[in-house]
Formats: structure tokens, sequence, C-alpha cells
């Protein structure tokens, strides 16, 4: 568990994506507290256009037996390990949040409302991140499933974008190495 509050810097570059959790549930209050605070995300307008289904105790237990049912016919050709590792992946997390947002008939309007959804996505991830909790972003393909979106409450006119899990984890991954910014970056007016 870290100790004292990260800089804005060290969250950043610091944070990994968790894919492997121990199964230690997240707490309700300070999963809230989280998606409280990466509200403060920009967004054009003060939109905030995004809505929640949030899978958290009893509920995760709920929707991981929704998903394991759906992916069992997936999943019968599929060797004892990696039917383990599925399991593994889905059994993992503490808590699973899935952002939704309206999909505005306005272009510019969607890629905006999009965009802010992501940033509040970051904020999460990094202020999950602070508390020693850690995050992945996810987005199977089974959350286009009409079945699947029935089941969370998707509307005509939304998507769900994200499969957030938060969990508890044993091991940091190590990180990759990013490309230089320079090799991604032109000067404007300079040959």
């Amino acid at each position: 568990m870290i100790e004292q509050a990260l800089s804005v810097r060290e969250a950043i570059v610091q944070r990994r994506s968790i894919k492997l959790f121990n199964r230690q549930p997240v707490d309700r209050d300070d999963l809230m507290e989280i998606l409280n605070e990466a509200a403060w995300a920009p967004n054009h307008k003060n939109r905030e256009p995004w809505r929640f289904v949030v899978a958290v105790g009893e509920g995760l237990t709920k929707w991981q037996e929704v998903i394991k049912d759906f992916n069992m016919s997936k999943w019968k050709d599929l060797s004892p390990q990696a039917l383990e590792t599925q399991m593994k992946k889905l059994l993992g997390p503490g808590a699973v949040v899935f952002v939704i947002v309206p999909e505005d008939i306005r272009q510019k309007e969607r890629l905006e409302d999009y965009a802010a959804a992501s940033a509040f996505i970051q904020n999460a991830q990094l202020l999950a991140w602070d508390r020693g909790i850690g995050s992945c972003w996810k987005t199977p393909a089974y959350i286009e499933d009409p079945k699947i979106r029935e089941v969370l409450g998707v509307q005509p006119g939304e998507r769900i974008i994200s499969m957030l899990q938060f969990g508890y984890f044993d091991v940091v991954p190590k990180g990759r190495e990013r490309t230089p910014i320079e090799e991604k970056t032109t000067f404007f007016g300079e040959e």
C-alpha cells in the first residue's frame, strides 16, 4: 500500500495497468470516492457525459456469474490451463465499473463526450493507483453484445466505452519503454 500521496508526475509515470488482481474486494466507499474525484475531468460545457454501472461486493459476484455463463460456450474448447487463466482474469478484480457515454448524433459533441469520459477514466486510474488500488481499462468485444447491454441497462443511444477493472495486486508489472516524444514531434514553422 502506498503510504504518502504521489505527485501528479509520479502517479502518471508509475501507474501500470494491472491484469492479474488478487481477488481482494475493493471497498464500495473507496471506489465511490475515486469516482467522485475523477469527475473533475475536463468536459466541454460541463456536460459530464458519463454514467456508470458499478459491480462491487455482491453485485460483483452476480456480474462474474453473468459473464462466466456468457463466455462458457466460447471457452468450452480451451485447455484446462487456458480456462484457468480466463477464470483468474474474470474472478480477480475487486470491482468493475462500466463507463457509459451518450452517442450524440452530432459528431463534434460525440467526440467531446468520448474525450471527456476518457479523461475521467485516466483520472480514476491515477486516483486508484495513489490509494494502492490497481486498474485496467478493458474493452472486450462482449460489451457490445445486446444481451450484455440489456443486463447492464444500457439504452439505445448509449455506448459502453470501458469496463474499468479495479483491485488489489501482488506484483506490479514492469512498464514498457515509450517511444521518445521527439520521434513523434514536429515543430510548426521549422524546417
